[in-house]
């Protein structure tokens, strides 16, 4: 069952989001090589609380830390461990945070010091894919006009694109419905409407779409190997367009990069 949002709803959930949104913000100036994930975490864990809230993964399903942070090969769901960061590595960070009753989700992946032109040229696409998504998120169109958009302009570039893992809706608990594949066939799946909140995040491969699933289980990695982007905002439908609730503005500044890639799908609060 879908559930719709009234509009002091979402205001309650765009706050959620906008921590997560901090958070991530707060984690960009730290990640660098020699820097551990267990220490990101419990910085984003102290800072989750600092600012009144849960921090929404901690515990859910039985996820034993704060975040999920994942390098490299890693697609989704890395347990934070002691292990150092190195240049040249990626890392997605994907941050939930509970607040005023709703949940807030979403991730980005960062470089670590000086990553290759090859794999800076998968976060780009990857991240492009996503606003390619979020365009689709208007009243009247369907889920899978959201995933075709995704699938579509990935796979132009030859990269794999997960199909075992999807974005999903986002309200009072973690995972609502629907699934929002990253995968798809326009026309197809649930009619989106005003008040629908959907977390949508592309997860793209370098090379093959094909995962491999751990026996610690909650791991996620490639099976050949290769580098996975991970990137991921909280929208919701208002007045029939898109709106996001979460924002990478913040990361932006803290990393000096210079991007209108929102203005399209900002709502005067």
């Amino acid at each position: 069952m879908i559930h719709l949002k009234k509009l002091d709803e979402l205001y309650l959930m765009r706050e959620a989001a906008q921590l997560v949104s901090k958070t991530l913000c707060m984690l960009a100036k730290e990640i660098k090589p020699g820097v551990t994930t267990s220490f990101l975490d419990k910085l984003g864990g102290e800072f989750i609380r600092d600012h009144g809230a849960k921090p929404g993964f901690l515990g859910l399903y039985g996820f034993p830390k704060n975040l999920c942070i994942s390098p490299n090969s890693e697609v989704v769901h890395g347990i934070p461990n002691d292990k150092p960061l190195e240049n040249g590595d990626i890392v997605s960070v994907d941050c939930g945070t509970f607040l005023n009753g709703f949940y807030g989700d979403h991730a980005y992946t960062f470089e670590v010091g000086e990553v290759s032109p090859e794999v800076k040229k998968l976060l780009k696409i990857t991240k492009e894919s996503l606003y390619k998504g979020i365009e689709q998120c208007v009243r009247g169109k369907r889920v899978g006009d959201i995933s075709d958009a995704i699938q579509t302009y990935c796979e132009r570039e030859g990269y794999g694109v997960v199909r075992e893992l999807v974005g999903h809706g986002l309200g009072r608990k973690m995972h609502e419905d629907p699934q929002v594949p990253n995968y798809g066939r326009k026309g197809s799946g649930k009619v989106l409407k005003d008040g629908i909140v959907l977390a949508i995040e592309p997860m793209i491969n370098l090379g093959t779409e094909k995962v491999k699933f751990h026996k610690d289980g909650w791991t996620v990695t490639t099976l050949d190997k290769q580098p996975s982007a991970h990137f991921e905002h909280d929208v919701a439908i208002i007045n029939g367009k898109p709106v996001l609730l979460s924002t990478f503005k913040y990361i932006h500044e803290a990393l000096g990069i210079v991007s209108d890639e929102e203005a399209s799908f900002q709502y005067d609060w």
